[in-house]
């Protein structure tokens, strides 16, 4: 995702509402792992923007294209000889 944004330094306070479950949900995801509630809004923020502009494919989804590359490159050669 870093490659999208450019890195500032510079942290934006800003106020919004959201479903009690949804708030519960992230707070739970963060507390799981160990980081801090805004760190975990800011890459679902992150991931929203990317997924909506198209701008880059998901970390995971590029991580199991790469991992199955090698495994079905014989299989990708057939058709193409």
């Amino acid at each position: 995702m870093s490659g999208v944004f450019l890195v500032s330094g510079t942290r934006e306070k800003f106020a919004t509402q959201v479903d009690g479950e949804v708030l519960a949900a992230i707070r739970k995801i963060a507390r799981n792992e160990g980081r801090q509630l805004q760190a975990v809004v800011e890459e679902a923020l992150k991931a929203l923007i990317e997924q909506r502009t198209g701008s880059r494919p998901r970390e995971h989804v590029l991580a199991a294209y790469k991992a199955s590359v090698p495994r079905y490159a014989a299989l990708c050669e057939k058709p193409a000889k």
